[in-house]
């Protein structure tokens, strides 16, 4: 599909990225970036980089291929929808439950669930990600916002990278902070010997996490964590980092014995309605496996 747009007197000085997000809503900037990088949209028939100001008469012409056949396949899936309209969707995850396929996952995702249970889904991540604007790991449960439309996802992303999306998460951690409650501030980048794992390092994203403690034990502490920046695995970095690893994450503490997988819980999440402008919370308690072990600790 071809699209081809001149630049007037109002729009001059845009950042490229920036004017053609604003202009195509069902596009989000960093699909548009993606764009940008793959030779798909041009200024005046030349490449230019996405921070590229625009000038008075500039012709951008975009190339976008047409929509991938879809290659994820509806699935009964077990898990709950909290909240649903025709915007959006925030569902409660449960541990693991992976979100996505992959090459290693290729069925029983939840968005293959998705598929099933709900009749539309953005399109904007892909045929693979119908709907997903973020995501949890597969041993993290908990609450997740899912959009039901390129409109929604478009603003319910922009909340989540300008941090006006709020999300409160519940971890069982070995030991005791010394401080009670505080701020955790580094860099987050892949760990050079395991690129599976992230790791705290002097440079790569720059990652903030607030912390406090609920609730202390012998051993442990119920902790709630406020993420102000979404790093990939950042809670898990971010505590291991403290010396205080989340209670059956096997990747940057210990498998606990009798636990699937780390005691992290998307607890609570709050928004605007992208289009309602409505502020919106919802919550979901710790799983029953979790509230056992905390149980066992008393």
């Amino acid at each position: 599909m071809q699209k081809e747009i001149k630049i007037l007197v109002e729009n001059v000085d845009k950042r490229l990225d920036v004017f053609l997000s604003e202009t195509y809503v069902e596009y989000t900037r960093s699909y548009i970036k993606n764009l940008i990088e793959k030779r798909d949209i041009l200024v005046n028939g030349k490449v230019q980089k996405a921070g590229y100001k625009l000038r008075e008469n500039d012709l951008i012409s975009m190339n976008i291929a047409p929509p991938e056949k879809l290659e994820a396949k509806a699935e009964n899936v077990d898990f709950e929808i909290v909240y649903e309209d025709e915007d959006l969707l925030v569902i409660n995850k449960p541990q693991g439950l992976v979100v996505h396929p992959c090459s290693s996952c290729k069925s029983g995702t939840l968005v293959n669930g998705l598929l099933a249970k709900i009749k539309d889904l953005s399109g904007i991540n892909g045929v693979l990600r119908p709907g997903i604007i973020h995501r949890l790991d597969k041993n993290t449960s908990g609450l997740m916002l899912v959009a039901k439309n390129d409109f929604s996802h478009k603003i319910l992303s922009e909340q989540i990278k300008n941090k006006d999306c709020h999300r409160i998460y519940l971890a069982l951690v070995n030991g005791c902070f010394k401080n009670r409650e505080g701020k955790i501030e580094t860099f987050i980048e892949r760990n050079k010997n395991n690129r599976l794992k992230m790791a705290v390092s002097d440079k790569g994203k720059w990652a903030i996490t607030f912390y406090k403690t609920i609730k202390e034990f012998d051993k442990h502490s119920l902790v709630e964590f406020d993420l102000k920046t979404g790093r990939t695995h950042q809670i898990r970095v971010h505590a291991s980092y403290l010396g205080h690893s989340i209670v059956g994450d096997d990747v940057y503490g210990k498998a606990e014995k009798g636990l699937s997988g780390q005691l992290l819980h998307s607890h609570k999440i709050t928004f605007v309605h992208p289009r309602t402008n409505e502020s919106m919370s919802f919550s979901a308690e710790i799983p029953q496996y979790f509230q056992e072990y905390i149980d066992k600790l008393k």
